[in-house]
């Protein structure tokens, strides 16, 4: 049964490799990602993410992991607030903050953050889940 201030991390990294299938998959091909010289002479030095290749780790978690199996994801909202790089460790963070048992549904905080523990990306989803509507 889910409540109110239930929580769960994971730490996860993206490749050069997994960003370069992400360009493809979604024809996102901005030089930013995926071209290091072009990307070195940007404010971030070196090629960044894709935000939603990073905000995706949200979309894992919480369809197998936390709260898993059995939820439907309905909306999310997000801030990317500082650019991710490739072969960096990171964090997920959730907490669930709303339950309304009427609707079915939660709302869960969604932070990701940085080895050097700085808000990288930071929402809110919304999801229903199965022990929501048994």
């Amino acid at each position: 049964m889910l409540q109110i201030g239930q929580s769960y991390q994971v730490d996860f990294k993206f490749s050069q490799e997994d960003v370069n299938a992400f360009a493809r998959l979604t024809g996102d091909t901005n030089p930013i990602h995926i071209d290091e010289e072009f990307a070195a002479n940007t404010p971030f030095k070196k090629p960044i993410m894709h935000g939603f290749l990073s905000a995706s780790i949200f979309s894992r978690v919480l369809g197998t992991e936390f709260p898993g199996n059995g939820s439907v994801y309905l909306s999310q909202n997000m801030d990317f607030l500082r650019p991710m790089f490739v072969d960096e460790n990171y964090s997920a963070e959730f907490e669930i903050t709303e339950i309304d048992s009427r609707r079915k549904t939660a709302i869960i905080k969604t932070t990701i953050k940085s080895e050097q523990n700085k808000i990288t990306v930071k929402g809110e989803a919304k999801i229903m889940h199965k022990t929501l509507i048994d």
